[in-house]
């Protein structure tokens, strides 16, 4: 495989993690929400109150088919909602790449983000918001897993172990 990408809830710890696995591997990391900062010159928050969600998601498929185009192997930490858009679904079951969905229970993800101040879907009710999102993002993190694993009271060490076994 070319590719070795990250999905999963935001707070599941994508880019954590996939540093990790891409320092392990020797291969350069594409974060996407690093990438849309990089190429916007404006963070997250500011793309998502200023140019609204469907812009933001634009951002997010460009940096996804980009980051996959890319010759060279690598690690993708893909944003969260990556695979709300059927086109960026289809270009992760269809890329040479291998798809690990880093699974969280919301209880875990809501003590991981409760300081997270640049998730501006989270700024109301995280918990209420957790919740909902894992009830329509799950089974589309599960259409293009190639495996699953769990972070679940696990050091981002021991989830990059873990991820770089089902991988081997």
């Amino acid at each position: 495989m070319t590719h070795l990408v990250l999905v999963g809830m935001m707070g599941v710890g994508k880019s954590t993690v996939g540093r990790i696995v891409a320092a392990e591997l020797d291969r350069p990391l594409f974060d996407s929400d690093e990438m849309i900062e990089a190429r916007t010159g404006r963070t997250v928050r500011e793309i998502w109150s200023t140019d609204g969600e469907e812009a933001f998601r634009a951002l997010e498929t460009d940096t996804l088919l980009e980051a996959l185009a890319e010759p060279e192997a690598s690690v993708i930490a893909a944003a969260g909602g990556v695979v709300l858009s059927e086109v960026n679904r289809d270009a992760l079951c269809s890329a040479d790449a291998h798809v690990v969905w880093l699974l969280a229970d919301v209880e875990v993800l809501v003590e991981r983000v409760r300081n997270g101040m640049h998730r501006p879907l989270l700024d109301d009710d995280p918990e209420t918001v957790l919740r909902a999102l894992h009830e329509v993002r799950a089974p589309l993190y599960q259409e293009v897993a190639d495996a699953v694993v769990s972070v679940d009271h696990r050091s981002a060490q021991d989830v990059a172990k873990a991820v770089l076994r089902c991988c081997a």
